[in-house]
C-alpha cells in the first residue's frame, strides 16, 4: 500500500491528467468501476479479472483520499482507521468497545440486524424517518430494493406487501420479465425509470409522513 500511495502521489504531481482530477470528476469512474466488479462476479469472469477490477475500485478510494490529503483534510490512514472504528462500533455482537472479541456471539442473523440498526440509529439520531439516508441518486430499481428492505426491517411489512405481485421463481425469468416491461413501456411512449420513481414516491408517502423539524 505504501508503494501504491507513492505511485499515486507521483502521478498527481507529474501527470497533467491525473493532476487535474477532482472529487467531482472522479464520481463517474467510481460508479463505473463498482459496476464492473459486479459484472465480473455475476458473469463468473474468474479470479484474475476480479482481482484486477477490485484494484480499479481501490484506485478510486486511494485517489479520493489523496485529493483530501493534498488539501490537509485527511489521508488514507484516516479512512482506514475510521472504517475500523465503525466496524467495531457497529458490531458489538462481535467486538468490545476496545476492539477485542466478545466471549460469546449471537446465534441468529436477526439479532445481528437488530444490533446493527440500533447502533446506526444512535449514531445518526437526526434521521427521523425509516427511509432517510437512502441515496436519491440510486437507480430506481436499486432504490426500490433498498426502500423495501428498510420498510421490512422497520416493521412496515404491510405497506411493502401491498406492492407485491406474482413473479417467476428464477432470476433469469425475472430478468426477462423486467426487460419485457421496459420494452413494452418504451413502445408505448412511457419512461419505465420515471414511472418507477413515481411509484417509489407514492410508496414512501404511504409509509407515513416524515417528522417535522423541531
Amino acid at each position: 500500500m505504501g508503494e501504491l500511495l507513492g505511485t499515486i502521489a507521483a502521478l498527481r504531481e507529474h501527470c497533467p491528467w491525473m493532476g487535474a482530477l477532482t472529487h467531482e470528476s472522479l464520481v463517474e469512474y467510481l460508479l463505473e468501476e463498482a459496476y464492473e466488479v459486479a459484472e465480473t462476479i455475476e458473469t463468473g469472469a474468474g479470479e484474475a479479472e476480479l482481482q484486477s477490477e477490485l484494484g480499479d475500485v481501490l484506485l478510486q478510494v486511494v485517489l479520493h483520499a489523496r485529493l483530501a490529503e493534498e488539501r490537509g483534510a485527511f489521508d488514507l490512514g484516516d479512512v482506514a482507521r475510521g472504517l475500523r472504528a465503525k466496524m467495531i462500533r457497529r458490531n458489538p455482537h462481535v467486538f468490545r468497545p476496545d476492539g477485542s472479541l466478545q466471549d460469546s456471539f449471537p446465534a441468529t442473523v436477526e439479532e445481528i440486524v437488530l444490533k446493527w440498526d440500533a447502533v446506526k440509529k444512535a449514531e445518526k439520531p437526526e434521521r427521523g424517518h425509516v427511509f432517510d439516508g437512502v441515496p436519491a441518486s440510486l437507480g430506481a430499481l436499486a432504490r426500490a430494493q433498498k426502500l423495501l428492505d428498510r420498510a421490512e426491517r422497520a416493521g412496515l411489512a404491510a405497506a411493502a406487501a401491498e406492492t407485491a405481485v406474482d413473479l417467476p421463481a428464477a432470476e433469469e425469468e425475472l430478468g426477462d420479465l423486467l426487460f419485457g416491461i421496459v420494452a413494452a413501456a418504451r413502445a408505448g411512449g412511457l419512461d419505465a425509470e420515471r414511472a418507477l420513481r413515481g411509484a417509489l414516491r407514492r410508496f414512501q408517502d404511504s409509509a407515513g409522513p416524515r417528522p417535522s423539524a423541531q
